[in-house]
């Protein structure tokens, strides 16, 4: 399902005195089945951004189109069943919404609310506990006696339980050690590929970014600075680093590199990997000249 968003515009307690402009003139298509991370620094507009994606903010200007429906600034839209149903949001620390006495109720509310019968609500939960990455008996289990990495798992399947064809992801990794950020990174990527899901990643992580992402749109003041892929925002660490952000350890170690030897190795690389290549290639010219 394709989202697009047309010369948006938001202010918070907009017509009062505390009024303030959190999104001007975004201009931003987003194309079924892509991998999107929205990066910028603490209130640059990256949330604000997240929830005009399923309608949890309505536009003060512009106009918003998920799928077939429009959310536009001139009209209140009160159906938003169906938006709601297809753009799923799994927000920072998801497992604090966690409530009811059992695993698979707690997965199984979502559906059940919009109408799904309890059968197949039971159904999704047992598929979904699995593909999270947690046994089957962990349904049977109140969702507050397992660890913090389980609770989270948890709420991202209550999430898939609606079978979203949009999931925007708010720092889902925020609190976890390495290791269980990549494991979660790693879920996310599989479910994406797997269920052939648009995602949209709000990350702080530079390196989330640029491993997972087709593209990466920089926020900036409310306002999208630049849009590009990985390798055509990395390219240029001077500029990110200028707008307040960081860059993966590898690029930020190839411009350190660079610096040092005064050349160019002639492409930005994302990974240890294609570093290593780089410098080899590198060497080699270097003998052959």
């Amino acid at each position: 399902m394709d989202i697009a968003l047309e010369q948006v515009e938001y202010r918070y307690q907009a017509n009062t005195p505390f009024e303030r402009l959190a999104l001007k003139n975004i201009d931003l298509v987003i194309p079924s089945k892509r991998f999107i991370a929205v990066i910028g620094h603490t209130g640059s507009g990256k949330s604000t951004l997240l929830q005009h994606l399923n309608a949890l903010l309505q536009p003060t200007k512009g106009r918003v189109l998920i799928g077939d429906q429009l959310i536009d600034s001139e009209k209140k839209e009160k159906n938003l069943r169906k938006v709601r149903q297809k753009v799923g949001i799994v927000f920072q620390f998801p497992e604090h919404q966690l409530f009811e006495e059992t695993v698979e109720k707690d997965i199984c509310f979502g559906p059940m609310n919009f109408g799904v019968k309890k059968d197949e609500a039971k159904r999704r939960a047992r598929e979904l506990i699995r593909q999270v990455g947690l046994p089957e008996d962990v349904l049977d289990k109140s969702p507050f006696d397992l660890s913090g990495g389980q609770m989270r798992r948890v709420a991202i399947a209550g999430v898939l339980a609606m079978e979203p064809d949009v999931l925007v992801l708010d720092e889902p990794t925020a609190g976890l050690d390495p290791r269980g950020r990549k494991e979660v990174m790693e879920m996310f990527y599989r479910l994406h590929q797997e269920k052939g899901l648009s995602t949209i990643l709000v990350t702080h992580s530079m390196e989330d970014a640029a491993i997972y992402a087709d593209e990466i749109v920089i926020m900036h003041q409310g306002e999208i600075k630049r849009k590009g892929t990985p390798k055509e925002i990395f390219s240029d660490p001077k500029e990110l680093l200028s707008l307040g952000l960081n860059v993966p350890d590898v690029v930020n170690f190839q411009y350190l590199l660079e610096r040092k030897m005064s050349q160019k190795l002639g492409k930005t690389c994302l990974s240890i990997e294609e570093l290593s290549s780089a410098l080899k290639d590198w060497k080699i010219r270097g003998e052959r000249s």
